[in-house]
């Protein structure tokens, strides 16, 4: 048997009781092998609900398959075939100085005239899904939430209803430009930058901001607005739509933006013959292209690819499930797990 069949092997073995979700970025070679194929919410989701499985292979990134050990069982394991594919964005935001900046927050607040102080609205952390489970841990300490990029709308209004301010972390780009989404002023979102003083902005700043967005990005979805208008040259007519990760002047310029699951129901939705262009990760746009060519073109806005989503493949996992190397094993200890598990169960309950 060749690799693919022994892996389709294993799995008719093992049954209900291995669970393999695998992110839209993955490539082909392993999304064949997935149970479910998804964005971040929806693999959380799927993960939470997988019961039966006592074994789950995560095949995406580190904080992936950490998110789903902190919402497995004590009868479950989770493993990744690369224990190494990392984020190079939640490695932006490491939890000392998450602790740091909560702190300068609450200085900035007694710094200011006792007038003015009594007005000021609390704080609350909105992390986004991409991020360690140390700093989850502390979103879920200090009543805050996850959110992704497809619920981050939602996860927001959330904290605003509770009559708080929010620090976004680590993607300044999606809090930014959900911030603007939502119809936030320019002067009540700033990006913060945890390596100057009082983040860049001054106490000043943080006192009118209603959203304070971590100077975090995404190094795949680095997209410019000369690239966006580039593609309105080269492909007239042509729809464009791209991840919010991508940064502001880019995702103001382009027709949508949305999660990577958004993005696959607009080209779904989209009519025949039409040129849509998408700025996100390669994989997902080339498996697009493949599925619709027959009635619309696609095309990347720049062919951008996750090196660590890429470090995923048949071969590995394959070896991963016929060895299953303790080295493998994806966990988090208490009492870590245990308030990481609220931030995110926060996020899974919201309707």
């Amino acid at each position: 048997m060749n690799t693919a069949e022994t892996i389709e092997a294993i799995r008719r073995q093992w049954g209900r009781k291995l669970f393999i979700p695998g992110h839209y970025y993955q490539q082909d070679e392993v999304l064949a092998h997935a149970d479910v194929a998804g964005d971040s919410l929806e693999l959380s989701r799927r993960a939470a609900q997988a019961q039966e499985a006592e074994r789950i292979v995560f095949c995406g990134v580190h904080f992936m398959a950490e998110s789903a050990a902190i919402m497995s069982g004590a009868h479950q394991r989770v493993y990744m075939p690369v224990i190494h594919a990392g984020c190079p964005m939640a490695d932006m935001a490491p939890l000392r100085e998450v602790e740091q900046v909560w702190k300068d927050l609450q200085a900035a607040a007694e710094s200011l005239p006792e007038s003015e102080r009594a007005r000021q609205q609390g704080w609350l952390p909105v992390v986004y899904v991409n991020s360690s489970a140390a700093v989850k841990a502390f979103c879920g300490a200090h009543g805050g939430s996850t959110c992704t990029s497809s619920n981050a709308p939602k996860v927001i209004q959330w904290a605003f209803n509770q009559g708080k301010r929010v620090l976004f972390i680590p993607d300044e780009h999606l809090g930014v430009n959900t911030a603007y989404d939502m119809g936030l002023k320019d002067d009540e979102v700033a990006v913060y930058d945890p390596g100057k003083p009082w983040g860049g902005v001054g106490v000043a700043g943080i006192a009118r901001a209603c959203l304070l967005a971590w100077k975090g990005f995404c190094v795949v979805h680095t997209f410019t607005a000369d690239e966006v208008i580039a593609a309105r040259r080269k492909y007239p007519g042509a729809k464009i739509i791209v991840h919010p990760e991508t940064p502001a002047p880019a995702t103001r310029l382009a027709d949508a933006h949305g999660s990577t699951s958004q993005i696959i129901r607009y080209v779904e939705a989209a009519p025949d013959g039409a040129t849509i262009i998408i700025g996100t990760e390669w994989h997902l746009v080339d498996r697009l292209a493949r599925q619709h060519r027959a009635r619309l073109t696609i095309v990347p806005l720049r062919q951008s690819v996750c090196r660590n989503m890429k470090l995923t493949t048949a071969a590995n996992l394959l070896a991963l499930l016929q060895k299953w190397p303790e080295e493998n094993i994806v966990s988090v200890p208490e009492p870590l797990r245990a308030d990481a598990r609220k931030a995110l169960a926060r996020m899974l309950e919201l309707k």
